[in-house]
């Protein structure tokens, strides 16, 4: 299951530092099938607001340095299988500076899941697991399909590590955007009361007892920069 692969590589990182394909209709006989829409072209930076129950969390997804994983998430988004999924696990380190972890979310209906996809290490995106960052979760590389977490702290052990000897720190996780706006809510999100009996292994204790739902995924514009002040 990907949330516990994902949780089983975490603990060997957090140690080291202290699919089924959607179908189509057939077209109904007599009649010409309507002609697919032409896909949208994949800007350097598109902006997602994540509508949730707690407020909304908007993203910079960064489709120049990750196409791929950027990509596949609009392709969640446009088609909707985003809306109504949710935050189901809030991860709480204990040491550093508070809040420390993450949260994340996910489809959790096989069915309704696209074919994963190849997976972009930080060492070719150059993209970092920082604060806000939104990262795929993956079981091994090249398995990511629509789970995902927003970091409340840098974690750069998520980064991929070329000289581990471990498989899954040398590859790490994919990094494809930042939070823009609505961290509060992630915050709101991590504060959630977590069940003390859901969970295995690892994951036990991490598990929102009352998932936080999305209700829907959307692109939205982004603001041009503010112009020059009058009479400069």
């Amino acid at each position: 299951m990907m949330i516990r692969r994902f949780a089983a590589a975490l603990s060997v990182i957090l140690l080291a530092l202290s699919g089924v394909t959607a179908m189509a209709a057939p077209a109904h006989a007599g009649h010409k099938a309507a002609p697919a829409p032409a896909p949208i072209p994949l800007a350097d930076t598109v902006r997602v607001a994540l509508v949730t129950t707690l407020g909304t969390i908007e993203i910079d997804l960064d489709g120049k340095h990750a196409p791929i994983t950027t990509a596949n998430f609009l392709h969640y988004v446009d088609t909707r299988r985003f809306d109504g999924i949710t935050f189901y696990r809030a991860m709480h380190l204990a040491w550093g500076d508070q809040p420390n972890g993450l949260v994340q979310a996910g489809l959790r209906d096989p069915r309704r899941l696209f074919p994963p996809i190849a997976h972009e290490p930080t060492t070719q995106t150059g993209l970092s697991h920082k604060a806000g960052a939104i990262s795929m979760a993956r079981n091994a590389p090249g398995t990511a399909t629509a789970d995902f977490s927003i970091l409340l702290s840098e974690m750069t052990g998520l980064d991929a590590d070329p000289k581990a000897t471990d498989p899954d720190l040398r590859v790490g996780y994919a990094v494809f955007g930042q939070v823009v706006s609505g961290m509060d809510v992630v915050r709101k999100i991590w504060d959630a009361p977590i069940s003390p009996t859901e969970g295995e292994g690892v994951m036990r204790g991490q598990m929102l007892a009352d998932p936080v739902k999305i209700l829907n995924v959307r692109r939205m514009p982004i603001p041009p920069p503010p112009g020059p002040p009058p009479g400069a």
